[in-house]
Order: structure tokens, then C-alpha cells, then sequence
């Protein structure tokens, strides 16, 4: 069976979902690997290397996509505007895709009709459980310790503040405050982040167990715990809140917000819609000059005002809706995501190569498209809404 490696096409995208390192493990599993000519140049990594670890470079998407049995992205596919076709209309009708697809956010669920119809068998990489069988799969996790850093050198660069307190002449200069909404693990590692660059940092999380991870990082925490019947599902994680909690939460925020100098937004559901916490007269309410980044635009975004994959102002508040801010940080994002695509192979096909175990919880919970069918919960339930 032959993989395939792409090239990623998303603006700014300078990940792969290959090294040549996990093209050698995936050979030796028994797979033939094709890598497009110059698919790993962002993350530093050579046609050259690719070859000698075994694999066929394609020279184009076109060519790739025809032979491909299985492919592994790191972004969700995208219209390619050098061939004025869109990735799916490329993959040949029964292949299997294997990326982070982020299916039940509004935006794509014209790209996994697509999927559906063209009856590719697909799964995401967001839907990994937070089990411990998959921490080595878990991609989710692994780039969000890459983006809870980055958030915060993002928010920090755009600032027209210094983040530390800094002593001058005339008078100290106040430390920039930053409001961190979540504490999984983007939230956490921003804390750290910004807390390491001197800023002072306020929390917000239902979550009993988070507020007290933030709290030893030296986090402020406000807000209020959400009982677990109402947050949590029976498996831990969290579920979608209902409307009157959801504003209770918005009740808290709003005030934090207009002393926050940056926000930094990364409340998710697994598999579902981003839960909307920031309304457009939140972010109006803020600092002239302030920052918002919406770590959450993948899945939909927590504030009403960003727009997807895109830097815009808003009330004079700058409000960052990149959608691949790891990519911005493409060598260790690019080792740690190919080494979780790599195990999720592994064990997608542990029985025989292109045979899945639907039982197993991990596949199960990252299937979203197959035989023709849409088969993802939290898709489902977007699309019913829509």
C-alpha cells in the first residue's frame, strides 16, 4: 500500500506529517511512502533526506493523490489554487485520509460532505481520547503545548506594551496583564509562558482540577467551578455547557476582559463546536490596543468577532485567528506530529495493512467519514444545528 505525504497548502503551513525518520518506520511496517517534491522545505527537511530513508518523491500533488491508498496530512484539504482544484477532488474515490480535519467547526462541513460523497475513509487527529493507550498519538496535546507558547510571543509582539515591570528613572512601567480562558493544555503552558516573560496572569476555568494546575503556575484564578454532572461527560472530558451557564461564564469574563491588556482563548469541547464565551461587545468593551488571540478558530472560535485563519481589528482590539500557529514553529511541531501520525498508523492497521478495527476506542473516535456516511458525534450534532 502506498502513503502519501503532501505538501500542506494552508497559508503559513510549514509543517509535514513525515520525517524521514518516521518515513523509515512506516517502510518498515510495510508501506511504500511517496513524499511530494519539497513537502518537508519548511520544517527543514530535504528531498535528499527523504530518498535516503526510502521514499519516492512525487512531482506534484496531481500525481501524488492518484497513487495515494492512504495520506497523511497535517491540515484539513484545501482548494489548490496552482492545479484550480480542490485536494479532495484529487484523492482518488476509496482512499483514506488521515488529518487533523477539525470536522464539527461550521467552516468545514462542506469539506467533509466532500469527503463523504467522493467515499474517502477519513479520521482526524483531533478525535485521539485522552486515553493512555494514545498519549503517543495524541497530536491535540502535542501541539497544544506548542501553541499555548507561541500565543504568547504572538500576543507579546503585537502589544504596544512591555510585558514585565520594568523600574525607569521616572517611575515604574506596570506589567501587562493577560487573562488566559482554559487551563488545559494550551492554557497551562501559556501561563507558564507569559508568567516566565513577567506579565501578571488571570485565569478563568470551570474546571476544579485546572483552576488548581493554573493556581501552582502563579495564575490569579476567577471565576467559578461548574458541577461535573453539568461539565463533564462520565469519561472526563468536558461537554458542552448549556446556554444559562454558558453566559453565567461570559458574566465572569467580561469584566477581566476590560483590565486584560491580551486574552488568550482556548475553551474546546472535544470533537464539538468551540463554546462562544466573547461576544462582539466584550471585545469592544477592551483596552484600545489590546490583543485577543483565539487559540479555539479550528473548532470555531470563542469570540464572535474573529475571523478564521486571519489577523483583523475589531473596537481597536486586535483579535488573532491564525488556524495553524504551530506551523509557525515547524521543526519540533513537525517532529512531534509525525511521530503521533506515525503511532496512530500503527495502530490503526495493527490487524492487516488497510484493515481498521472499528472497536477500537481511538479509531472509533477519530472515524468521521466512511463508506459514504458521515459517522463523527460531534459533526453530526453541528449539522444538525446548522
Amino acid at each position: 500500500m502506498i502513503i502519501a505525504i503532501p505538501r500542506e497548502i494552508m497559508p503559513d503551513e510549514n509543517r509535514v506529517a513525515a520525517t524521514p525518520d518516521t518515513v523509515e518506520k512506516l517502510i518498515r511496517l510495510g508501506y511504500e511512502v511517496h513524499v511530494e517534491r519539497n513537502a518537508g522545505r519548511g520544517a527543514h527537511h530535504k528531498d535528499a533526506a527523504y530518498t535516503g530513508a526510502g521514499a519516492v518523491i512525487a512531482e506534484s500533488a496531481q500525481d501524488l493523490y492518484s497513487r495515494a491508498d492512504i495520506i497523511l496530512k497535517v491540515k484539513e484539504p484545501m482548494f489548490n489554487d496552482d492545479f484550480g482544484q480542490h485536494e479532495i477532488d484529487m484523492i482518488r474515490e476509496g482512499a483514506t485520509l488521515i488529518a487533523f480535519l477539525h470536522p464539527a467547526a461550521p467552516g468545514n462541513h462542506e469539506m467533509v460532505e466532500k469527503l463523504r460523497d467522493k467515499n474517502i475513509t477519513a479520521f482526524t487527529m483531533d478525535g485521539i481520547p485522552r486515553i493512555s493507550r494514545a498519549q503517543r498519538m495524541d497530536a491535540l496535546t502535542s501541539m497544544s503545548t506548542v501553541t499555548g507558547y507561541k500565543a504568547v510571543l504572538i500576543a507579546a509582539s503585537h502589544l504596544p506594551v512591555l510585558l514585565p515591570m520594568v523600574g525607569t528613572a521616572i517611575g515604574p512601567l506596570k506589567p501587562a496583564s493577560f487573562l488566559i480562558v482554559g487551563a488545559g493544555v494550551v492554557g497551562l503552558q501559556a501561563i507558564a509562558t507569559a508568567r516566565r516573560l513577567g506579565a501578571v496572569v488571570n485565569v478563568v476555568d470551570i474546571h476544579g482540577k485546572a483552576r488548581e494546575a493554573a493556581l501552582s503556575l502563579g495564575a490569579k484564578i476567577s471565576g467559578f467551578e461548574v458541577p461535573d454532572e453539568i461539565a463533564m461527560e462520565k469519561n472526563g472530558y468536558a461537554k458542552a455547557l448549556p446556554e444559562d451557564w454558558l453566559q453565567k461564564e461570559r458574566n465572569v469574563i467580561f469584566p477581566l476582559m476590560k483590565e486584560a491588556d491580551a486574552v488568550i482563548l482556548s475553551a474546546l469541547v472535544p470533537g464539538e463546536v468551540a463554546p462562544l464565551l466573547v461576544t462582539r461587545e466584550m471585545v469592544a468593551g477592551m483596552k484600545p490596543g489590546s490583543v485577543v488571540v483565539d487559540i479555539s478558530i479550528d473548532q470555531g472560535g470563542n469570540c464572535a468577532a474573529t475571523v478564521p485563519g486571519e489577523y483583523c481589528t475589531f473596537s481597536d482590539v486586535l483579535i488573532c485567528g491564525t488556524k495553524n500557529i504551530p506551523g509557525s514553529v515547524p521543526v519540533h511541531a513537525t517532529w512531534l506530529y509525525a511521530n503521533n501520525i506515525f503511532y496512530f498508523v500503527e495502530n490503526l492497521y495493527k490487524n492487516a495493512p488497510g484493515k481498521f478495527d472499528i472497536q477500537d476506542e481511538i479509531v472509533s473516535s477519530s472515524l468521521v467519514t466512511d463508506g459514504g456516511k458521515i459517522l463523527h458525534r460531534g459533526t453530526l450534532k453541528a449539522l444538525t444545528r446548522s
